[in-house]
């Protein structure tokens, strides 16, 4: 009997190898079943209250996740992205770049422990942003500090994050 189940035991595991399969269909309703992402240039100013709010333009489920990466400089010709949030610190005070989302939108907006009408335009005016927004199934615990790790996580490249006007 031992030997009976031992091979169907191992015939099953041969069964289950095998070459790759074909890509997957979307998921119901659309939503999304691998990383989404895009860029956006944005100018935080009092009329927009230090902050802007971005539809995503595709479904997002509500056990999404989305991440915001700011360009922060580059270094070697390479360009330097980091997780928000983040923080800066000025002799006024804190100022804080951050951001929330829901399964519609994602609103990235600056705070500050001084009235940010005193901040240079370096720190308020064209600033770009690179947003992924992950899949619940994906998400995991990895280190999403690790920009490159990320886009390595995820497959994506330079060219799967659109500019948006």
């Amino acid at each position: 009997m031992k030997k009976l189940m031992f091979l169907m035991i191992l015939a099953f595991g041969a069964a289950c190898e095998g070459p790759m399969g074909p890509e997957g269909f979307p998921g119901e309703d659309g939503e999304i079943i691998a990383s989404k992402a895009f860029e956006i240039e944005v100018d935080f100013t009092e009329a927009n209250n230090y902050a802007h709010l971005e539809p995503y333009g595709f479904n997002v489920l509500s056990s999404d996740v989305t991440l915001v990466y700011a360009l922060w400089g580059a270094e070697n010709g390479k360009d330097i992205w980091r997780l928000l949030p983040q923080q800066v610190f000025f002799e006024e005070g804190l100022m804080q770049y951050n951001y929330d989302f829901t399964d519609v939108d994602v609103n990235i907006f600056l705070d500050a422990t001084f009235p940010l009408s005193l901040l240079d335009d370096e720190w308020t005016a064209n600033q770009v942003f690179r947003v992924v927004v992950v899949p619940a199934d994906m998400v995991g615990r990895p280190n999403y500090t690790d920009y490159d790790a990320t886009m390595k996580r995820f497959n994506l490249s330079d060219k799967d994050f659109q500019r948006r006007d």
